[in-house]
């Protein structure tokens, strides 16, 4: 049985807009809509990895766990990298769900389904993934994006990924990891949990 983990990272000086986890969302700020919609899917506990006091108190007042990590981290991967290390540092949760802090309108019944292909043992990441039907969503840079190959109904072998709003990956105990980073588990080949975990896409 997997003992997911969600993580939400989140910070305030996002480039394109500046303190958007605050961000009011019909009366409630952008982070809090989402953990609450990660609390929701009932996978896992969940916590926001962030380097504001001030999501971390929104979070907190709205009855969330978060905790306080690195401003200089260069990704979310590596903050949740982080959270993971000060939550879980004995590596008791096998998966860790990465939901992204902004995305207030994700459906908790997707953030469950991110995990649904790690019961099969061979598989180490999953992303989920929505078909592009609009052409001109298909070459804006804008738009994320993951080209892959499909190996069973609904599931598809990555190639070629960017950041998408959900990933899970699994943790194991292997060594050979322990001194390399948590690079995205978004990406066709990654380090899941750099204290624990080496992943790639089967």
């Amino acid at each position: 049985m997997s003992d997911p983990l969600i993580l939400i990272p989140a910070r305030m000086s996002a480039t394109r807009l500046p303190g958007k986890p605050l961000a009011d969302i019909h009366g409630e700020p952008m982070i809090v809509r989402v953990w609450r919609r990660a609390v929701a899917a009932g996978i896992g506990p969940v916590a926001v990895a962030t380097d504001s006091t001030e999501i971390l108190a929104v979070v907190e007042a709205a009855g969330g766990v978060a905790v306080m990590t690195s401003v200089d981290h260069p990704s979310g991967s590596d903050r949740i990298k982080e959270a993971a290390d000060i939550l879980d540092p004995n590596g008791l949760h096998d998966l860790i769900v990465n939901v992204q802090g902004d995305f207030p309108t994700l459906e908790p019944v997707a953030i469950a389904a991110a995990i649904t292909p790690l019961a099969d043992p061979a598989v180490q990441i999953a992303t989920l993934v929505g078909l592009i039907t609009d052409d001109e969503e298909k070459t804006a840079p804008s738009v994320v994006k993951m080209v892959g190959s499909p190996v069973a109904p609904g599931r598809l072998r990555t190639t070629m990924s960017a950041s998408t709003p959900i990933a899970a990956a699994r943790s194991t105990d292997s060594s050979a990891c322990r001194s390399r980073r948590w690079r995205s588990a978004r990406a066709s080949s990654s380090c899941a949990r750099s204290r624990t975990a080496c992943a790639s896409t089967p």
